[in-house]
């Protein structure tokens, strides 16, 4: 594991201790706020390095730890870590992660950001039309469970989805499928397809890192959240 800027704290749930990666700018403040949700993998390097990054740029990210310490190196072992999560439990989790950073002084205004990738990109997806004090949501190839045309129209921030052209799972007509379903329901969004990417092209520690499309989506993502978390 390579060096990190933040550091792990802990928050509660309806009674239940829980872990996160958390990752502060310098100086006082006061800072926007984002919540990172981590792939299928857990709350490995990568996704701590995300929200290094994000502290680098001005935010205070935290990456909550949906699987309790437990983190994936094989897929076999990441699929059977994803089916165990239950999805509800997973979303209370982001909500205490979202608290928490409104919980703290620094951290202005008092709604926060929500990325995730892959598996947290759907539950990325989920947090804009389920969670309190989201103010902007940008889910990034995200698989799982999808939304009835009820539970979209319940999104009141702005949406930014990623996509990749060659993703085979959270695909094109994915993408265009929930585009039409936010168009239904007067939800703001952007939906991107990035050209000749694959699923999970942002992620710079696995063979389908697309080095331009990620470069695009990171900088996409900055403006995107910096213009809705005033």
């Amino acid at each position: 594991m390579s060096q990190r800027s933040g550091k792990m704290i802990s928050f509660d749930v309806q009674g239940q201790s829980n872990s996160a990666y958390l990752a502060l700018p310098g100086g006082t403040g006061p800072w926007p706020g984002v919540v990172v949700i981590q792939e299928w993998w857990g709350l490995d390097d990568h996704i701590q390095s995300i929200a290094d990054r994000f502290a680098a740029e001005g935010f205070a990210a935290t990456a909550p730890d949906l699987y309790n310490g437990q983190v994936a190196t094989e897929p076999d072992e990441a699929r059977k870590l994803r089916m165990a999560l239950i999805w509800d439990e997973a979303l209370a989790v982001i909500q205490g992660a979202v608290n928490y950073l409104i919980g703290q002084s620094q951290v202005s205004p008092k709604k926060v950001g929500v990325i995730g990738f892959c598996m947290g990109g759907g539950l990325t997806w989920h947090a804009a039309a389920k969670l309190a004090r989201v103010g902007a949501a940008a889910p990034f190839y995200g698989g799982g469970p999808e939304m009835t045309d009820e539970e979209v129209a319940r999104i009141s921030s702005p949406v930014l989805a990623i996509f990749g052209e060659l993703d085979q799972g959270v695909s094109p007509q994915v993408a265009n499928q929930r585009a039409a379903q936010m168009d239904r329901a007067g939800v703001k969004h952007e939906t991107v397809i990035y050209p000749n990417a694959h699923h999970a092209f942002f992620n710079n520690t696995r063979a389908a890192y697309n080095p331009e499309a990620a470069a695009d989506a990171w900088q996409r993502t900055l403006r995107f959240f910096r213009e809705a978390l005033v």
